[in-house]
């Protein structure tokens, strides 16, 4: 069942001074109770969305609405949201109890309704026993839980997460993953992070929204971004991908590397050049002359886990595979693949584009053009 939405944008855009526009034309829905991360290179707009929802920032066009109301004017701190900075913003001269019962003590409630909040948000993130400790004596992932709290404290409707894990060491930042997505769940809070991490975001979220250059890319579940990518910039972005030039010579059935192969995919012009999506994983090695391709290694690490290695096929294109199979500089093998693992897409697609080509496709074969 659809959650109500809590934020909506529809047709924002955001230009600074310098005529730089940040953010064009982007409308997206927010939904309850659900971790939302905002994905993508650095300077394509996600931290900007972060600064309108929550305040800091005024959009050039468009409108932003909350619950229903249009709060484009609303000031930060009569909106019902906290947020989590990179650096975390804690006061240095404060305690962790002083630092957590900052926002309370701003609204002057009574010291006993202080205390059971504070002690109640420190239980939340497991810093029970903290509560006179000095910032300074913190670790990054203690401080890191601190800022959280702080911000949960005050019962928000959403809490702004804006890259709250890159300071840490990757064993902490990958326990500190599972630590805020329960931590979500447990509250049933809105989060929206925004990250650049591609594996965070498919390990952390419910829905991702990948930007690039002020645009929303795609949008969707891990699972659909990481299958279903959109065009080629979701596809190389989110993961590792062989991205290769092919034809689509009828529904369900593609051109790749000179020969025809069955797949999942239509809904487009007969004989139209196309590009196909094969995950490493995917790819499964065989002996010579056996599977669908033909190729030579010519290049392969060991990654522990698994081979990556680099093959090249008789049309020349270079394929990325990903076998626990020892392979050597120089073999001559085959690879195979299953027709569900090709994923067809036309060339820059747009979300928009796609989603109107399906639901024209899937018309035209329900009347049986």
């Amino acid at each position: 069942m659809r959650n109500a939405s809590i934020i909506q944008f529809r047709h924002v855009t955001k230009q600074f001074n310098d005529e730089t526009v940040v953010l064009d034309d982007v409308s997206f829905e927010i939904e309850g109770g659900k971790f939302y991360t905002l994905l993508g290179p650095s300077g394509c707009g996600k931290t900007t969305i972060l600064r309108l929802i929550a305040g800091f920032i005024e959009p050039s066009e468009g409108e932003i609405f909350f619950n229903g109301k249009k709060i484009n004017q609303v000031p930060a701190n009569k909106r019902q949201v906290n947020t989590v900075f990179q650096d975390y913003a804690l006061f240095p001269h404060l305690n962790v109890f002083e630092n957590v019962a900052f926002g309370l003590r701003i609204k002057k409630m009574k010291k006993t309704a202080i205390e059971e909040k504070v002690s109640e948000a420190l239980s939340f993130v497991n810093l029970q026993g903290y509560e006179y400790r000095e910032i300074s004596e913190m670790s990054g992932g203690q401080r890191q839980r601190v800022a959280i709290a702080r911000a949960i404290v005050n019962e928000p409707k959403i809490i702004l997460l804006d890259e709250p894990l890159s300071a840490l060491d990757l064993k902490l930042r990958t326990q500190m993953q599972y630590e805020l997505r329960e931590l979500q769940r447990r509250l049933g809070i809105t989060f929206i992070f925004v990250t650049h991490d591609q594996e965070e975001a498919l390990a952390m979220s419910d829905e991702i929204f990948v930007l690039n250059k002020g645009k929303i890319q795609q949008s969707g579940t891990p699972i659909d971004i990481y299958d279903e990518p959109i065009n080629r910039f979701v596809a190389d972005f989110i993961g590792e991908s062989n991205i290769i030039k092919g034809k689509m010579i009828e529904d369900f059935l593609v051109e790749i590397a000179g020969k025809p192969f069955v797949c999942v995919d239509g809904g487009m012009n007969p004989n139209e050049p196309v590009e196909i999506v094969i995950r490493p994983e995917d790819l499964e090695i065989r002996p010579e002359g056996e599977g669908k391709l033909s190729v030579t290694v010519i290049s392969q690490l060991f990654r522990g886990v698994h081979y990556e290695a680099h093959c090249r096929d008789l049309e020349g294109n270079v394929w990325l595979v990903h076998t626990t199979k020892k392979i050597q500089v120089g073999d001559k093998l085959g690879l195979d693949f299953n027709p569900e693992d090709i994923h067809v897409m036309r060339f820059d697609e747009s979300e928009e584009d796609f989603d109107r080509r399906i639901e024209q496709y899937t018309e035209d074969e329900s009347l049986g053009k």
